[in-house]
């Protein structure tokens, strides 16, 4: 009986500063990491994504000289992006921002390149987290034909 291979798990967690830069910089770091581990395809929203969760933990959910965290894992059928803030009494919500309010729509965009999202409790702070779901042989061709279940521009 031949011995079936174990797909690899890829995972990478690191802490941040919360300072603007550290947006960029985990942005940054995901767009490479997604691509070092086989899935250049998801480099690009993954990057996205980060970007949204990481201002929103910024901007909502840090305090001074309180690191927060970003953890990705990468398996067979999906990559999960969690960013863990320290504020658990500030819980994100999508809302529609009017036309000419400059901010309000990172959630809008996770919800829309997502194909999961949520938030979990933690015993301090909040983790909000976002997958990608990885199916056999599709890239973005895939995801943005007729019918997929995510909706999204044109690959980055």
């Amino acid at each position: 009986m031949e011995e079936r291979k174990q797909v690899p798990v890829y995972e990478d967690c690191l802490d941040y500063t919360p300072t603007a830069r550290s947006v960029s910089l985990a942005r940054r770091r995901t767009a490479r990491l997604v691509t070092e581990w086989g899935r250049p395809e998801l480099a690009g929203d993954a990057a996205l994504l980060v970007s949204e969760l990481t201002t929103n933990a910024l901007l909502h959910g840090c305090l001074r000289d309180r690191l927060f965290r970003v953890h990705l894992m990468l398996n067979a059928t999906a990559l999960r992006i969690e960013v863990t803030d320290p504020r658990g009494e500030s819980t994100p919500r999508p809302r529609t921002p009017a036309d000419d309010e400059q901010f309000g729509r990172g959630l809008l965009l996770v919800g829309a390149l997502a194909d999961r999202w949520g938030i979990e409790p933690r015993t301090v702070g909040k983790t909000v987290y976002a997958e990608l779901s990885i199916r056999p042989g599709a890239g973005h061709a895939a995801r943005d034909a007729p019918g997929a279940d995510v909706g999204h521009s044109a690959p980055r």
